[in-house]
Parts: structure tokens; sequence; C-alpha cells
């Protein structure tokens, strides 16, 4: 069983490139050409020289003590929240601006939900000086403020999605307009390991860099680079497979994506796909998704942004399929509760899609020896004013 992409762009029964006829060259000219350019000597050295001097990596493997006494388990956080711009998306923009300008494309454009990937890609346009474009749902523009003045900040041009729930799968589907409308100078950094085939395999090879030094880190702190579990949120589901990665083919490491379960998974205000959802089609692949018995996609909830989303990953459905990966779903309030936890017994405010991540831990149980990794993905920063409303604070 291979839990990777195949030649012809599946993991199993997902991903492919269901893509309408313009969009083919673009797509098309990305396919033939990212492996090529991803392995070339000076494209690696570049990457990762910008991921060391700029981004600031290897992000920090934190053993998180009263946590870890709490829950009675060894537990790590990966401190992607420590990187530049507060976030994972970072990884994935360095790599993919560096494909661009090798593809010779003068302007780039973004979808966001939470604004990190917007914000991320807003950032490494302006350290290449090209344009940019981030499409973001009106009502993530109103709950994201401090994201979007970044963006403006760094030079982008931040254009609202007005239809549909006015969020993330909103905006990207104005993206996708545009680049139907510009194929020739224009790249699409989609953030996370949705669309079509390469960009779900293309993403995760970006953020495969977290789990790449997970390893190296455990080693020098346990004496083995296997942990007993792995947990990260999943909206689409970057940093999860980031994560992941350099563990899915060591089935002694179990692992655990948490998504958003909304006000409950039966209350009609949810975004917990795997729970909710039935193959289709989404965005570029075939995936799962949430949607009505005549296929019309259904509209997520989350309190989080970035997880506030109809659907996940080709690579994350196969996981899910095939029993290799367990899915979960934390509800708004779980979350809020855990990133107030952490705060409050480790000094560090989450991002409220990782707090779901962290939430989880809740529902385990541990004997005390267990070594446990979570992906504290992004910097709670952006989300003081949900946190602030929901606590009186």
């Amino acid at each position: 069983m291979s839990y990777f992409v195949n030649e012809k762009g599946y993991y199993g029964d997902f991903g492919g490139a269901y893509i309408p006829e313009m969009l083919y060259p673009n797509v098309e000219e990305l396919r033939q050409n990212y492996l090529k350019i991803i392995e070339d000597e000076s494209f690696q050295k570049e990457f990762h020289q910008l991921l060391k001097d700029y981004v600031g990596r290897p992000s920090p493997l934190y053993l998180a003590k009263r946590l870890s006494k709490k829950y009675n388990a060894n537990i790590f956080l990966k401190r992607e929240d420590l990187n530049h711009t507060g976030a994972h998306k970072i990884n994935n923009t360095i790599g993919q601006i560096l494909l661009a300008e090798r593809l010779g494309k003068k302007r780039i454009i973004a979808e966001t939900g939470a604004g990190q990937h917007g914000v991320a890609t807003a950032t490494v346009c302006a350290l290449r000086g090209l344009e940019c474009v981030v499409y973001m749902g009106e009502v993530d523009i109103k709950r994201q403020a401090p994201n979007v003045a970044r963006m403006k900040m760094l030079g982008a041009k931040v254009v609202p999605a007005t239809s549909g729930s006015k969020t993330l799968k909103d905006a990207t589907n104005e993206a996708m307009r545009d680049w139907i409308n510009n194929p020739v100078d224009t790249h699409y950094i989609i953030g996370s390991v949705v669309g079509p085939h390469p960009y779900p395999d293309m993403v995760a090879i970006f953020q495969s860099i977290i789990s790449e030094e997970t390893k190296k880190q455990l080693i020098e702190q346990t004496g083995n680079d296997q942990p007993d579990y792995v947990l990260a949120c999943v909206g689409g589901g970057s940093n999860a497979m980031g994560m992941f990665y350099h563990f899915i083919e060591d089935e002694k490491v179990k692992l655990i994506a948490v998504e958003a379960g909304g006000k409950g998974i039966d209350s009609g205000f949810s975004a917990a796909t795997t729970a909710l959802g039935k193959e289709g089609v989404l965005h570029g692949s075939r995936s799962i998704l949430m949607q009505t018995p005549d296929g019309q996609v259904v509209e997520p909830h989350s309190v989080s942004a970035g997880l506030d989303y109809p659907g996940i990953g080709p690579q994350h459905a196969h996981l899910f399929k095939t029993g290799r990966g367990l899915y979960v779903s934390i509800t708004d309030d779980e979350s809020l509760q855990a990133g107030l936890l952490l705060t409050q017994m480790e000094g560090i405010i989450p991002a409220i899609e990782s707090a779901h991540a962290l939430a989880y831990l809740e529902k385990m149980t541990f004997t005390g020896k267990e070594n446990v990794v979570v992906c504290l993905s992004g910097r709670g920063d952006k989300d003081m004013d949900t946190y602030m409303k929901y606590f009186n604070l």
C-alpha cells in the first residue's frame, strides 16, 4: 500500500486534476516541471538557505513540562508558531515563489482563510519583488483584520470574495477564476494540500521539512526518532501533512488529524469533513467533502478561519479511507478552552486552528511513557479578538 501520489496524480481513489480546459496548460506546465525544479541542487540550496536565514528554521521541538504532567505523557510541541510570519505557511510560499520564478511567472495570486497563507504569500512577493493579489472571504476579512493589514502593508492587493459563505471556499473559487483569466504570466500559490495534481504533492513536499526536523530533534531529546503519536489540526491539511510526511510509512507511529467540529458534528455548523463528507470533486481534485444529496457543497463552520473548509486534501482522504490516520473532531468551545490552557500553563498563545489539535489530548489516555508530538501550526496574535470576546477578558 502506498500512501504517496502515483504517476497519474492519485492517492488510492483520490486526487487527479479535475479542471476546466482553460486551466489545463497552467496545471500541465507545473506537472511536467515541478519535480525537476524542486529536486535541482541549486533550488534545494536556495530553498534551505531561505528557510534557515529568513524563516528561522529549524523551529524548536519543545517539551511542554507542565502540559506533560497534566496529561501523563511527554508532550512535545513543534513550534511552527515561531516561524517568520507566525505559522507553517511560509515553508510552502518560499518553495512556490522559487518555483514560480524558475517558470518565468511575474504575478502571484493566492487564496487565504485565516490570513496566514495570505501574509506568507505577500511576504515572499515583497521579498522577490513580484506583484501579489490575495483573495479572501468577506467574513474572514472582518474576523482576521490584523492579517489583512499586514498583507496590505506588504504591498498585496486584498480582494474580498462576496459569494457563498464568504469564507475560504469562496476565496479559492475567485482565485481559480483569476488564474483562468491570466494563464500566461500568473502563478497560483495554493496554500494547502488541496487542488489539482501536482499541488497536493508539491505543498506536502515543501511542508515535509516539519517532520524531517522533528525526527532529528526527537533523536536528540529521546534517543528515538519515532514518537508514539503525532497530532495536527486539519482544514485542507498542509501543516498536518508536513507533520505526518516522514512518519507515514512507519506504522508504529499513530497519526491523529483533528478537524473542526464547530458547534458539534450534528449541529449543522461544522467543518468535520471525514465525519460528514462523501467522496466527490472540489477545487480540482477528487477527495472527501461535505455535500448535499444532490452534490452541492455544504457551507462549513468553524470558529477558526483556517479550518473553515468543506473538504480535505486527497492524501488525507486516502489516509482516512485506508485507516492509516485517525480523523477526529473538536468543537469550537473545546478548542478555545485548549488555547487558554496552553497559554496559562506554558506561556504560549496558540492559533485557534492549532488549539484544536491540543484539545484532543483531553480525549486520550496515556501510561506516562508515551512521546507525543503536537504540531503548533501557528501563533494566536491574529485570534486575540476571538479569545478576548469568548473569555470576556
